[in-house]
């Protein structure tokens, strides 16, 4: 009975050996690293990666898709901006082959065998410049599908430029694209088309400083060149600029300079220091604050909205002090007071040394009657204060006509632009 049993536990442990053995035998033949040439026809001259793997002469499809994980980087005066995407291909090569027992959905290919595949030729149109990420490893890699579909995915850093209009600066709205295009394959021999499930992703918590991204959408932009139809595609990024910063920079800062200009009516005509002083200071300092917002911005050769509203509150501070001017002009001299008659009387005493030819000695001048001249200092002084009040009149008209202008010229200026906010 004892001897049976020891055969019994024996025979147990030989099965389950010969099982481990087997498992491992199957392993080894079948976890061997994949090769190239194992994806290859059998005979691989045949493969030309330089022939696109057209089907009964029909173009070959490339799938795309675009993911956005940031953008940044907006640069208006170089017309650039910069964006963080993964950017994904997919198309079918029937030449293929399959590795052997592929039993998953899709197997893991190494990156450098795209050099020796067919590959399509694809480029940023409108790129500056392309940073490949490598930190940790290099981000990208290559799904072979059982279909024979290869994927191919990639994370990319781009530096883009944006043709900008700034005609209604700083209510614009920019479209910044990002277009991919065939660089030798015509659309007879390959076309691209947006990934029919899911062509674009964007990143819901994209926050800009300045912009805020208002829509995105994916197009087509195949154009037609000397040498034929080059296929292409492009996201379009709609960029609308928000207002508050420049609401508070720049039109508030402006409009106070403005008010600040318009004190000089309440100070007295005769003040011409203070007036002129004020007068310049706004000029001056306006100037400068215009200056500030065109900083940003490349040298265009049209008129923006902001150097309308600018320009304008500068017609104000100019017109503010040439109105000192009108009034400098009509207050005159007669704010100097009347000159004093010299209490010295001149010596006439010499005249009565000389005389006559007849021998009588020559009479002293006539001298003016007191009522004479009384009368002319009441004259002038009433032309100065009638003067005075003309002058004062003027300030009291432009404190008036200065605000309600202005007033005027800003309902103008934000009813045009109140569809832009």
């Amino acid at each position: 009975m004892k001897n049976w049993n020891t055969k019994k536990i024996s025979s147990a442990i030989i099965t389950k050996l010969i099982i481990v053995l087997y498992v491992i035998n199957f392993q080894f033949r079948y976890s061997k690293c994949l090769e190239f040439r194992d994806i290859l026809p059998e005979d691989a001259k045949q493969y030309d990666k330089m022939r696109p793997p057209k089907i009964d002469g029909t173009a070959t499809k490339v799938h795309f898709h675009v993911t956005v994980m940031g953008l940044d980087s907006i640069d208006e005066n170089a017309m650039t901006y910069a964006a963080d995407i993964f950017f994904a291909q997919t198309w079918k090569d029937h030449r293929l082959r399959l590795p052997e027992n592929m039993t998953s959905e899709y197997r893991l290919l190494e990156v450098d065998w795209l050099k020796n595949i067919w590959r399509p030729d694809s480029f940023f149109k409108n790129a500056k410049a392309v940073t490949f990420q490598t930190m940790t490893i290099p981000n990208h890699y290559m799904w072979l599908y059982k279909d024979k579909t290869i994927l191919y995915m990639v994370k990319l850093t781009l530096t883009l430029s944006c043709a900008m209009n700034f005609m209604i600066y700083p209510h614009d709205t920019q479209e910044c694209k990002l277009q991919m295009e065939s660089l030798s394959h015509t659309t007879d021999d390959m076309i691209f088309q947006w990934d029919p499930e899911v062509p674009l992703v964007v990143d819901e918590n994209i926050e800009l400083p300045q912009l805020q991204l208002v829509k995105n959408q994916t197009a087509d932009c195949t154009q037609v060149y000397s040498t034929g139809n080059f296929t292409c595609l492009e996201v379009i990024f709609v960029l609308k600029r928000r207002l508050g910063y420049y609401l508070f920079h720049t039109y508030i800062p402006t409009c106070l300079i403005v008010i600040m200009s318009w004190v000089s009516f309440w100070i007295k005509p005769e003040a011409a220091p203070a007036r002129v002083t004020l007068g310049v200071t706004s000029l001056l300092t306006l100037s400068t604050q215009h200056a500030k917002s065109q900083a940003a911005l490349p040298p265009v050769s049209y008129l923006k909205a902001v150097d309308t509203f600018m320009s304008a509150c500068t017609v104000f501070v100019f017109m503010a002090l040439m109105e000192y001017c009108l009034v400098n002009i009509v207050l005159g001299d007669s704010d100097m007071p009347p000159k004093p008659l010299n209490k010295k009387s001149f010596n006439f005493s010499f005249r009565s040394n000389l005389k006559l030819n007849d021998g009588h000695p020559i009479p002293p001048p006539p001298r003016p009657p007191p009522q004479a001249t009384a009368a002319a200092l009441a004259a002038t002084t009433a032309l100065a204060q009638r003067n005075r009040t003309r002058a004062i009149n003027i300030d009291r008209f432009s404190r008036v006509f200065f605000p309600l202008l202005f007033a005027v010229l800003n309902m103008t200026y934000w009813v045009i632009f109140a569809r832009f906010l």
